[in-house]
């Protein structure tokens, strides 16, 4: 298969590769992202390697195609596409997932479905929703209340959020909520595999997904074993840790390490925090 590979940039100790993975489904379609390495290494099997999910590919960045609101299949149709590229072409075997918002919601559905996933040794999930029909059932969301205002009136609401770190622009239809919305999300209660470890972490200013959400994960992944579960509440944070990515860095890399060591216990994680006296 053609690697598709853009030319390399070499940066201080690392190789940065853009890669155009062609999407088996799509005729002309590649789904496009970026490969960091710290060689630019020969394929090995059963390399390990993290994957960073901001959301959905299709229509979204630089990849082709239409997005959709309620194209979470199709999204998680694509996160397969990439690990199968990365297994044929680099060897490499998923370790790590850390996804966002969406692609939280994706990355949950592939690691309950897929024999790759079950054998991931950590998750991120990153501002991720559990209830979704909060999108359709809230109306004191003052966004909310556009998105029904104009469908009513126009057929479509044009949305515009910020996704890794751009203004995208996006037109909604009631088709897509009513998709959107019935995605289950139940499923992690009974189908998440006991091994592995999750990082859920949320802002407390999040106004688009509540960080109840955050708190019901919690509860369905805590009691697996020998899989840990760990909330990181970070206070007056919105849904993308707008300024305070690197906090956001520094606590994935701190569980991390904690992972690796293997001295992870279920619980809060707030790493470096000690209240002394009176708050």
């Amino acid at each position: 298969m053609n690697s598709n590979r853009a030319p390399v940039k070499f940066m201080s100790n690392h190789v940065s590769s853009k890669l155009y993975i062609p999407h088996p489904a799509e005729a002309g379609c590649s789904i496009v992202g970026l490969l960091e390495q710290l060689t630019e290494a020969k394929p090995c099997p059963g390399r390990k390697i993290a994957l960073i999910l901001h959301g959905s590919a299709g229509g979204n960045h630089e990849t082709p195609g239409t997005w959709r609101q309620g194209g979470l299949a199709e999204d998680l149709e694509d996160l397969r596409v990439v690990v199968d590229y990365l297994k044929v072409n680099y060897g490499y075997e998923v370790d790590l997932v850390v996804g966002h918002s969406r692609g939280s919601i994706v990355s949950f559905r592939w690691i309950c479905t897929s024999e790759e996933g079950a054998k991931i040794s950590g998750f991120v999930n990153a501002s991720g929703r559990y209830r979704m029909e909060i999108v359709r059932h809230n109306p004191e969301r003052n966004d909310i209340k556009k998105w029904q205002e104009a469908i009513v009136e126009k057929g479509y609401y044009d949305w515009s959020p910020v996704i890794a770190r751009k203004q995208v622009n996006f037109r909604i239809h009631p088709e897509d909520i009513v998709n959107f919305t019935g995605w289950d999300t139940s499923f992690v209660w009974d189908s998440f595999p006991a091994s592995p470890d999750v990082l859920t972490i949320h802002g407390l200013s999040d106004q688009a997904v509540p960080s109840y959400d955050a708190i019901i994960y919690a509860r369905a992944l805590s009691e697996r074993s020998p899989g840990t579960h760990s909330l990181h509440l970070m206070e007056d944070a919105d849904h993308n840790f707008t300024g305070r990515q690197d906090e956001v860095v520094d606590a994935i890399l701190d569980w991390w390490s904690s992972q690796q060591q293997r001295s992870l216990k279920s619980g809060i994680w707030m790493p470096g925090i000690k209240f002394l006296g009176k708050l």
